[in-house]
């Protein structure tokens, strides 16, 4: 309809005309180009914020496993301690020596939550974060897994398996019964029972603890065993950091819900 116009209007030599039909049609193709970028720009938002949503749900899971673990090697890291004071002490109380024996060679891991951060990444969206969230280090966070790496070291330690080597079958079911992990409904490792009960003879236990003492590799490995733990306490640590700041900064931009207990 406007192009018939103006085709008429340079036809009578009508310039005024063409002028404002001309001007007409520019401020159309502006004013449709504007709202077309404005509602990307709203689609963009509404995506951006979905995603920050799905990710921070997947972060928060990651952050309470987190936190579990980290209390978790806490409580080995503990039991290295007190089972490298116990074999230097000769008097020690057998049981505790043969608990902390096993609980310091422990492993414990859960996976990443890491679906919603792998399609925001493969659609190429990751600029519609917030760029707090982006600056909290979650790329690197996600680029390796920390808690895995430390899984895979710790259950192949020379410690672990020198300990698990003395410790008789019986009593390594007797630990398991009534001194070893909590686990939820979904058999996740949640902590250690807080009391131990072993039914087994206590000669048995003595036996264990004097071989325990007796051979010189279980105190040589215990020492590199520290080392380990430590490790993979520090590295959960870090993690906890990382998403606790990636939390915080899409929960800032998007307005998210805290989580109780996060």
């Amino acid at each position: 309809m406007i192009l018939r116009r103006i085709t008429e209007h340079v036809k009578a030599q009508n310039w005024f005309a063409v002028g404002i039909d001309f001007t007409i049609v520019v401020a159309g193709v502006f004013i449709g180009i504007q709202v077309a970028n404005w509602n990307g720009a709203q689609a963009d938002k509404r995506l951006g914020r979905a995603y920050a949503e799905r990710l921070a749900a997947s972060l928060e899971a990651d952050l309470q496993s987190r936190q579990g673990l980290a209390a978790y090697y806490a409580a080995v890291l503990d039991s290295v301690e007190r089972t490298n004071a116990l074999l230097a002490d000769p008097a020690s109380d057998p049981q505790a020596l043969v608990v902390n024996a096993c609980r310091a060679s422990e492993v414990n891991f859960t996976p990443q939550s890491r679906a919603a951060w792998d399609e925001i990444v493969s659609s190429g969206d990751t600029g519609l974060l917030p760029r707090a969230a982006i600056d909290s280090g979650i790329a690197d966070y996600f680029a390796g897994d920390s808690v895995r790496l430390s899984y895979d070291v710790d259950i192949a330690s020379a410690y672990r398996r020198r300990v698990r080597t003395i410790i008789p079958l019986e009593l390594q079911k007797a630990l398991r019964a009534g001194c070893s992990d909590i686990r939820d409904e979904a058999q996740v490792i949640v902590g250690f029972m807080p009391d131990c009960a072993l039914n087994v003879a206590p000669e048995l236990i003595e036996a264990t603890a004097a071989a325990l003492r007796a051979d010189p590799l279980v105190a040589a490995e215990l020492r590199y065993q520290y080392s380990d733990v430590f490790s993979a306490h520090a590295n959960i640590d870090g993690d906890v950091v990382v998403l606790t700041r990636a939390l915080d900064a899409l929960r800032g931009a998007s307005s998210l819900p805290a989580e109780a207990g996060s």
